[in-house]
C-alpha cells in the first residue's frame, strides 16, 4: 500500500489537522523516512502556511486545539511546531502548556523547530544573538503604535519570543505584548 493508501485509510481523506475535504495531499514532517508514520494528511491552506508558502492565518490554526489529541505521532508533531510558531497570540501557549508528548516525539518536534532556527539569526543592536527566553533593554525610546504609550529606554524586557521575522522579536513592555526591533535592544 503507498503512503498515500495509508494515509488516506487512516484519516477518512480529510485534513488530519484541520479536517477539511478539499485538496488533501501527503505531507511528510521532517526530519521524515518519507513513511505513512512520519507523514500527514494535509489541505493545501494547512500545507502553505506550514511551508511558509502564504501568509499565517491564525484563526485557522485554532483546529489545532483537537488534533493536538490526535493519536497519530506526526499529527502532534506539527501540532505542537504550529502552536510553537503561533505562541505570541496567547492561546497557543496555553495549548503548549497543556500538550503532552513521549520523550522521543517532543524531540522529533523539537528538532524541527531547531532547523526553523538556525536558517535565520536574530541579532541585538550589539550583534550578540539573541535566543528565545533571553532578557534584553531597550537602546532607544519606542512609542508604542496603538497602545498610547511609549517604552522608554533602558526598560527590561524579560522573556522575549522570537517572531518569523529574524528582525523583530516579541516581548511584553508595561504588560502589552509588543513586537520589538531587535536593532533598538541590548542582551543583558
Amino acid at each position: 500500500m503507498s503512503v498515500e493508501q495509508a494515509l488516506i485509510e487512516r484519516s477518512g481523506h480529510k485534513c488530519e489537522l484541520c479536517g477539511s475535504t478539499e485538496n488533501v495531499q501527503v505531507l511528510s514532517v521532517d526530519p521524515s523516512d518519507g513513511t505513512a508514520e512520519q507523514s500527514v494528511f494535509a489541505c493545501e491552506t494547512c500545507r502553505n502556511q506550514i511551508t511558509e508558502v502564504s501568509p499565517m492565518d491564525t484563526n485557522h490554526w485554532r483546529c489545532l486545539n483537537d488534533s493536538m489529541w490526535s493519536p497519530v505521532t506526526a499529527v502532534q508533531v506539527v501540532a505542537y511546531r504550529m502552536l510553537d510558531r503561533l505562541r505570541a497570540e496567547g492561546w497557543p501557549q496555553d495549548l503548549l502548556d497543556m500538550m503532552y508528548l513521549e520523550d522521543d516525539v517532543l524531540e522529533w518536534a523539537k528538532a524541527g523547530i531547531a532547523q526553523e532556527e538556525e536558517i535565520s539569526n536574530t541579532v541585538d543592536s550589539n550583534g550578540t544573538l539573541l535566543k528565545e527566553g533571553d532578557d534584553v533593554t531597550l537602546i532607544k525610546d519606542l512609542v508604542v503604535k496603538g497602545a498610547n504609550f511609549t517604552a522608554k529606554r533602558g526598560t527590561t524586557v524579560k522573556g522575549i519570543r522570537m517572531s518569523d521575522n529574524p528582525l523583530h522579536v516579541e516581548g511584553k513592555v508595561n504588560g502589552t505584548q509588543i513586537v520589538l526591533v531587535a536593532a533598538y535592544l541590548k542582551k543583558l
